[in-house]
């Protein structure tokens, strides 16, 4: 198999998952998603602290990717990477 063969495959491999990673989700499922309650998620969309969609003007959904950004928003990063932080900055005190 030549190189052009395989970079369009993998190009059609990538758009299939992009489509599905992309799915609308309805509120219900966006609940199950997140793994959190309705009544939290109605809080995240009036307070507008989560992005939504609202094609209708009354059913709410959701974009996977966006849930994703939204889920990773405020890593907290662990003792070991603070502590490397920690070493870099008193490495270039020190030079």
């Amino acid at each position: 198999m030549n190189l052009s063969k395989i970079e369009k495959q993998l190009n059609r491999i990538e758009n299939i998952l992009t489509e599905q990673m992309d799915k609308p989700l309805s509120f219900q499922e966006a609940c199950i998603y997140l793994n959190v309650s309705k009544s939290y998620l109605y809080k995240c969309t009036c307070r507008n602290l989560i992005p939504y969609y609202k094609p209708g003007g009354k059913k709410i959904f959701f974009s996977k990717k966006d849930l994703d950004k939204w889920i990773f928003r405020n890593r907290i990063r662990s003792e070991a990477e603070l502590d490397e932080e920690v070493n870099k900055r008193i490495y270039k005190i020190n030079i």
